[in-house]
């Protein structure tokens, strides 16, 4: 059920021209950072290579196109989780949709299976995008895996909290600006203190991708994004379940 739900999200998705839009953005503007990169490795090509411990072309082109690609899903995300729920519940098909043979799980699970499949698409056009450096050179395909693990995590983090903002009210707007406000607040947690050992800097989205960015795959990382993926969809599930009690 799971996946049917998923697919027909996802069908939903692309029915609409947001996700036509988007996609075409992100594809245009990835294209531009992507071809700026490749332009300036190849006019500093001959300074970089005499340095020592000179960084490649992964390190130079792909590397910072992922690091961008962060900052651009931020934004993107609520625009695109806002109308998982909140279009359900403003419509008043979300009590018909909790009263089908389909656990509130389920439901939970399938849409945003659809959002992070949305999201897998965005982060595979980045990965083509890299590998068609392999006609000019060597590629690092570790931190290239890295890095795209990296991205996935993060944006299926979006989606998630994207997700349950858009479960607490009707109003898709009002979701895609509270999404928005605390995917920034979980970015910038961190500078508010210098403290390396600070709490905040293990709180913060930023903090746990620059591992990534490296070609560093770190367990508390992994776990970070993981357990706040699981933390919000589980909040999802318990409110849909409070909706469901309450009808």
């Amino acid at each position: 059920m799971i996946r049917l739900i998923a697919l027909k999200e996802l069908r939903l998705l692309f029915a609409s021209p947001l996700a036509w839009v988007v996609l075409a953005f992100l594809q245009g503007f990835f294209a531009w950072v992507f071809l700026s990169q490749l332009q300036s490795w190849l006019e500093l090509q001959a300074q970089i290579a005499a340095q020592p411990g000179a960084p490649g072309v992964t390190e130079w082109v792909v590397a910072p196109l992922f690091a961008t690609a962060t900052i651009v899903l931020l934004m993107v995300v609520p625009l695109l989780s806002m109308r998982m729920v909140a279009e359900e519940r403003r419509a008043q098909t979300l009590p018909f949709l909790m009263s089908s043979p389909v656990s509130i799980t389920q439901i939970v699970l399938g849409k945003y299976l659809a959002l992070l499949l949305f999201l897998a698409l965005a982060v595979g056009l980045i990965v083509i995008m890299a590998f068609s450096l392999f006609a000019a050179g060597r590629l690092d395909l570790g931190l290239l895996a890295a890095n795209a693990l990296g991205l996935l995590l993060m944006g299926g983090s979006f989606a998630a909290v994207g997700l349950y903002l858009s479960c607490l009210t009707a109003q898709p707007l009002v979701a895609a600006v509270g999404t928005f406000a605390v995917l920034l607040g979980l970015w910038l947690i961190n500078i508010s203190t210098r403290d390396p050992d600070s709490l905040l800097h293990m709180l913060s989205l930023m903090r746990h991708f620059e591992n990534f960015a490296k070609g560093i795959v770190a367990l508390p990382d992994l776990a970070y994004y993981l357990v706040l993926i699981a933390l919000f969809l589980f909040l999802s599930i318990r409110r849909l379940d409070g909706d469901q009690l309450r009808a």
